[in-house]
């Protein structure tokens, strides 16, 4: 135990085999249960979770007749973490890019919060070390993960290293969290409707000799359509059916207008440059000032949405 909590250590196996069990004897002593979740890897994972499980009481072998991804070995983790009984769950990669010292600051910041996650961009120096393609792109996704979740506050929102309470993950949908790579997103997405709070604790990326199974063109291609449709949900069910506040009017207002400013706009324009002839001034003034208009009120609504406290927080004064 650390603080009086229970805690049990996640670890998806796929393709692992080389550096899970260093990775599982740099694990502190407080951790109460360790689960190995085989992910049906190709390689002799399988034979070796359950030597080891059989070598260390604590831990726990469980496995998947079928690949289904970070996701589902989590969800597995997740459920087997909830029977046992344990206060909060730490997610730990297999292939040792995570350094385990930082479990027990995540589990302590557990106190403060339902949700820790780990921070590599908190640390100028480390930064530096992470590769640039990688770095950018995190700051892409990591931005409209910020936008789907609400959680704006969060500065690395598709780091993986993170501890959650199990009081709060029996208030999650797993059904809307995903299987594969887009896990982490999902999660956060689905934890804005448990009203959970998020801490976050500084630590540095390692970069070894493992090798990601992350594809970044997938990545690219099918993250952005998920983010986006977690983000209008969160809208509507944030302004339009749990509450409705001047946001919700920011953005019945703005939207509209700005949408019409855009499209009578650019319509007019191509228009009257076919007959080669200039725009009427009025014409030019309906587009301009609905558009800015618009454009306005959903900044508004924007300011606002990351201000205001989170609708589905229990401890929130209205």
């Amino acid at each position: 135990m650390l603080n009086n909590l229970t805690i049990a250590v996640a670890i998806p196996c796929y393709k692992v085999e080389q550096h899970l069990q260093q990775v599982v004897a740099g694990l502190p002593d407080f951790v109460d249960s360790i689960l190995l979740v085989d992910d049906c890897s190709p390689d002799g994972t399988s034979v070796l979770i359950d030597r080891m499980a059989a070598e260390d009481k604590r831990i726990t072998a469980l496995h998947h007749q079928v690949n289904r991804g970070v996701g589902g070995a989590m969800k597995t983790a997740f459920q087997k973490a909830m029977e046992q009984g344990m206060d909060a769950v730490v997610k730990l990669d297999g292939d040792g890019q995570m350094d385990t010292a930082f479990i027990a600051p995540l589990a302590e910041a557990l106190e403060e919060s339902e949700f820790a996650k780990g921070n590599r961009l908190f640390n100028r120096k480390e930064l530096r070390r992470m590769p640039m393609l990688r770095r950018m792109g995190n700051m892409g996704i990591g931005f409209m993960v910020k936008a789907a979740s609400g959680y704006w506050s969060v500065s690395d929102p598709v780091n993986g290293f993170f501890a959650i309470r199990t009081a709060t993950l029996r208030q999650m949908d797993f059904s809307r969290i995903a299987d594969r790579f887009f896990f982490e997103s999902s999660m956060l997405i689905e934890m804005h409707y448990t009203g959970a709070r998020i801490s976050e604790v500084t630590m540095p990326a390692i970069y070894g000799a493992e090798k990601s199974n992350l594809s970044i063109g997938k990545t690219l291609c099918s993250f952005p359509p998920k983010l986006i449709a977690g983000w209008l949900r969160r809208l509507h069910l944030s302004y339009f059916v749990y509450d409705f506040n001047i946001c919700s009017l920011y953005i019945l207002v703005g939207l509209p207008s700005f949408l019409f400013g855009l499209v009578f706009g650019l319509c007019n324009w191509i228009h009257y440059a076919s007959i080669q002839s200039p725009s009427p001034t009025g014409t030019i003034m309906v587009a301009v000032l609905t558009f800015i208009l618009g454009f306005q009120m959903l900044l508004a609504a924007a300011q606002y949405d990351i201000t205001a406290k989170n609708p589905f927080d229990k401890n929130r004064t209205r």
